[in-house]
């Protein structure tokens, strides 16, 4: 497995924990008796994202410790990984910013605009994380 592949795989797992600790933390709140507006998702939000960035630093050096990679160093072939990962990632990018546009046209509320697009950055890293991934696995397409 190369560099750029493990690294893939870190990001794939973090973000997924991450977002599953910011649910833990928020989905309670909203399920329960507590008002959308007096929920308190912003440090929970803050402190899930910096703690997703820390755990990415930490757990990509662990796994070089433990499984250390021949080079550090991409090729063409994980270029045009990554471009295309990030091409199918980006997409979730543009439907997060569109509805956080159509929240905020419609008065949505602060919450509901941060999480939409929170989820839709989530959604982006793991859409962009398991193309990335395919296609280290099957190759790369030749369309």
């Amino acid at each position: 497995m190369s560099y750029e592949e493990k690294g893939t795989w870190v990001y794939l797992v973090v973000a997924v924990a991450g977002y599953g600790v910011y649910l833990f933390l928020v989905l309670p709140q909203l399920l329960g008796e507590t008002p959308v507006g007096a929920i308190d998702y912003v440090p929970a939000m803050l402190w899930t994202i910096g703690g997703a960035i820390v755990a990415a630093i930490v757990l990509r050096i662990l796994v070089e410790i433990v499984a250390p990679s021949g080079s550090t160093r991409g090729d063409v072939r994980d270029k045009e990984i990554d471009r295309l990962g990030e091409r199918v990632g980006n997409a979730f990018l543009v439907i997060g910013a569109l509805a956080a546009l159509v929240l905020a046209m419609l008065q949505g509320g602060y919450f509901w605009i941060a999480n939409v697009i929170y989820l839709c950055f989530v959604l982006s890293a793991i859409l962009s994380s398991v193309t990335k991934v395919i296609v280290y696995r099957r190759g790369v397409p030749t369309w």
